[in-house]
């Protein structure tokens, strides 16, 4: 047993963490928007995956990088924390992009006032 892949997991929920933090993305932009957002994504992930190990689709496999600790038969401790973290990932990198898009449409504006 061994912790290898749930400190990953942990490390990379972190930097999700930091970079939501720095560029107010997600949690730091509406903290309760961001909670149901990030809790509905959450559990339906995760009705989903017992859904696949119910119909034999999904099931565990055997590493040595897995705590070896379940949730439910075949789901693992670490798909929560997996699921977090893509939920998370996912969140921050649509505000990001809408960031992104945002300032460029501010700047075109600017410059395509500027000509004229």
């Amino acid at each position: 047993m061994t912790f290898a892949y749930l400190l990953t997991l942990l490390l990379s929920l972190g930097a999700m963490v930091l970079l939501d933090r720095r560029f107010r993305l997600f949690f730091w932009r509406n903290p309760v928007r961001a909670a149901i957002v990030l809790g509905v994504g959450l559990v339906y992930f995760l009705v989903w995956d017992l859904f696949g190990i119910g119909l034999g689709i999904f099931y565990r496999g055997e590493t040595t990088l897995m705590t070896g600790l379940q949730l439910a038969p075949e789901l693992p401790v670490e798909e929560f924390f997996f699921l977090t973290f893509l939920c998370y990932l996912t969140m921050n990198a649509v505000q990001g992009a809408r960031l992104l898009l945002a300032s460029r449409a501010k700047r075109a504006g600017v410059e395509e006032g500027s000509d004229g």
